[in-house]
C-alpha cells in the first residue's frame, strides 16, 4: 500500500493517475471534500468512462500533514510514502505558514513514517531548494545551498523540508527526492504555476528577460513512480524538461490561445514599480498580489537546470514544453467552452 500526501494538487493528482496505471494500491490524504473535485476532473480527462471506477479504487483518508493523528491513522499498514503535499507562495507575509507546512509538515510525515515502520519515503522538493547563487547559472544535483538574499522564502522552506527527509534517511528510511522545476499541465488554472495560462489568454503585453526550467506534470509523476519502481534510493534528481526564456514560453502559450503575444520587454525599474503597486492594492483593497518582490526578482534572472542525471538514470526523454502547452490549452478550452 502506498500512502500519498498532496494527492489533490496539480502534481499529486498526476501521481495518482500514474500509480493507478501501474495497478498500485493507494491510500490518499485529503483535507476537505471540495478538494476532490479537481481530482475527479483530471481523472475524467485521463480515464474517460473509467474515471469513476478508478477514483473509487483509491482509499481516501481525511486529514492534514499538520495533524499527526490523521497521519498515524492514514499510514497504518502502508509500506511506501509519496509526499507531494506542500505550499507555494512568494508573499513575504506567508513565510511562517510556508515553514509550518513545508518544513514542519514534512517533519511530521517523516516522523510518523519512522514510527510506523515505513520502508521508503519518496519526496517532492523543488529546484527552488537548490537556492540562488549569483556566481552560478547552471544548477545540478551537486549544487550546494548558499545563504543569499536572493533565496525566496519558498526556497528556504523547501530546503528545510529536504533536510528533514535526509534526517529520516539517517534514522533508517530509504529516501528518494525529486526536484522538479516549474510544473505545467492540465489542472486548476487558478493554481500557482497554471495561473499564467489565464493571464496570457486575457492578453499580456509584457515579458521579462529571465529564463527558468519547465516540466510537464505527467513527466514528473512518471519519474517519481519509476524511481521507486527501480528501487533507486538515497539520491535526488532534478526533473526538468527544458530551460526556456519567459518570452518563448509566453509566446508559445499565446500561440495556442490564438491571442497576441507579449511584445514589451520589462526593465528592472518597471518591475520594482509593479510589485510595489500590487502590494499597495493588496494592502488597501484586499486585491490578490500576483506580482511580489520575490517573483519580480526571479523573473529577471537566468536559471538553467541540468536534466542529464535523470535522463541517463531512466533512459528517459521529456515531453517537449510546446506539446505540454498545447495539451493544457486544449483542456482549458474544453472546460470553458
Amino acid at each position: 500500500m502506498i500512502f500519498v500526501t498532496g494527492g489533490t494538487g496539480l502534481l499529486g493528482s498526476h501521481v495518482l493517475v500514474e500509480l493507478l496505471k501501474r495497478d498500485k494500491k493507494i491510500r490518499a490524504l485529503y483535507r476537505n471534500q471540495s478538494s476532490l473535485n479537481a481530482v475527479k476532473c483530471i481523472f475524467a480527462h485521463y480515464f474517460k468512462e473509467d474515471a469513476e471506477a478508478k477514483f473509487a479504487e483509491i482509499e481516501w483518508v481525511e486529514g492534514d500533514i499538520l495533524d499527526v493523528t490523521s497521519l498515524d491513522e492514514g499510514m497504518a499498514g502502508c509500506e511506501v510514502v509519496y509526499h507531494c503535499a506542500g505550499m507555494v507562495s512568494f508573499r513575504k507575509r506567508d513565510f511562517k505558514k510556508l515553514m509550518k507546512i513545508n518544513k514542519h509538515g514534512t517533519a511530521n510525515v517523516v516522523n510518523v513514517s519512522l514510527s510506523q515502520g515505513i520502508r521508503r519515503f519518496c519526496h517532492v522538493s523543488s529546484t527552488a531548494a537548490l537556492g540562488r547563487n549569483e556566481q552560478q547559472a547552471l544548477y545540478t544535483e551537486n549544487s550546494k545551498w548558499s545563504t543569499s538574499r536572493d533565496n525566496s522564502n519558498y526556497a528556504i522552506s523547501k530546503y528545510s523540508a529536504e533536510n528533514e527527509v535526509w534526517r529520516g534517511k539517517e534514522e533508517g528510511l530509504e529516501v528518494v527526492i525529486i526536484n522538479p522545476s516549474v510544473i505545467l499541465g492540465i489542472g486548476d488554472w487558478n493554481d500557482s504555476s497554471l495561473s499564467l495560462f489565464k493571464v496570457i489568454k486575457k492578453g499580456l503585453k509584457f515579458y521579462t528577460p529571465g529564463t527558468n526550467g519547465f516540466v510537464d506534470a505527467r513527466d514528473v509523476a512518471y519519474v517519481f513512480c519509476e524511481l521507486d519502481h527501480q528501487n533507486i534510493i538515497n539520491e535526488r534528481f532534478l526533473v526538468v524538461s527544458e530551460n526556456l526564456p519567459f518570452k518563448v514560453l509566453f509566446e508559445t502559450i499565446a500561440h495556442e490561445f490564438k491571442v497576441k503575444p507579449p511584445t514589451i520587454l520589462v526593465r528592472k525599474w518597471m518591475v520594482g514599480i509593479a510589485w510595489r503597486l500590487e502590494g499597495l492594492l493588496a494592502f488597501f483593497f484586499g486585491k490578490k498580489q500576483n506580482i511580489t518582490k520575490e517573483t519580480a526578482q526571479s523573473s529577471m534572472k537566468t536559471s538553467i537546470y541540468s536534466n542529464e542525471k535523470i535522463r541517463k538514470q531512466l533512459n528517459f526523454e521529456f515531453i517537449p514544453i510546446k506539446d505540454s502547452v498545447k495539451d493544457s490549452v486544449v483542456y482549458f478550452k474544453q472546460l470553458t467552452d
